[in-house]
């Protein structure tokens, strides 16, 4: 009964901890910045490592074409290039704070927020 009683007590600690790292990589996350590219760099999209979208960037000469539906397909890829980038980013940052730890159904819990797997 002590050994089940010492054990909970060291999971309660290591949670505490766990807590802890987790609140310190969610705002390395949102730091983090990524980018996507398409059409030779024509069009860039920037995102945060909490998937949100901060910049696209569109080559002038993109616009001069006058071809929408190009345009269209080159920043949905972009943009869906930088999240996947961003997502990666995330579930390494993830990855390092459980150092390791085995944590029950951790890697089902990031895979179902598309942060690893």
């Amino acid at each position: 009964m002590f050994d089940q009683l010492k054990n909970l007590g060291s999971m309660m600690q290591q949670a505490k901890q766990m807590q802890s790292r987790m609140a310190e990589v969610k705002e390395k996350v949102a730091e983090m910045r990524v980018e996507g590219i398409a059409g030779g760099e024509m069009v860039r999209v920037e995102a945060t490592g909490d998937l949100r979208i901060i910049g696209v960037h569109i080559d002038p000469s993109l616009l001069e074409t006058g071809d929408r539906e190009m345009l269209e397909e080159l920043v949905s890829s972009a943009t869906n290039q930088a999240l996947q980038k961003a997502k990666e980013a995330a579930a390494n940052a993830m990855q390092e704070v459980a150092g390791g730890m085995d944590i029950p159904g951790l890697s089902d819990a990031m895979s179902k927020f598309g942060l690893g797997g």
